[in-house]
């Protein structure tokens, strides 16, 4: 799943994914991503932290708090840069890149999270 409230930034993303052969969903903000993981289980989530109605921080949060989602792994994909990694490796996210990230870059990252998660399970 790619959660971004910029249409275009979920556009970039989403294709790149794609062309790995993954199956993607999109979400808006904080709280479809949280309503679709639920839904939807995604094998990995990548998340700005930065939107409206409910930023990624607190998506993040209650999707490692609920039973249900807290084993999908989380991306970070920000313009925050480094500042908010530490931050965001303790709120519970597996990977954390700084936007602009180019495709090979987050190609490359979501294929370790998923092998490593693959071989976890």
């Amino acid at each position: 799943m790619v959660v971004d409230d910029l249409a275009d930034n979920r556009e970039i993303y989403s294709e790149c994914l794609q062309h790995l052969g993954l199956h993607v969903i999109e979400a808006v903000d904080g709280q479809d991503a949280i309503a679709k993981a639920r839904t939807e289980l995604p094998n990995l989530i990548v998340m700005d932290l930065s939107m409206p109605n409910m930023d990624g921080w607190e998506a993040m949060r209650r999707l490692k708090e609920d039973p249900a989602t807290r084993d999908i792994p989380i991306i970070v994909l920000t313009g925050y840069g480094m500042a908010g990694h530490a931050q965001a490796t303790l709120a519970g996210c597996d990977a954390y890149l700084v936007k602009p990230c180019l495709p090979d870059d987050l190609a490359g990252v979501v294929m370790s999270v998923l092998g490593a998660h693959a071989i976890d399970r």
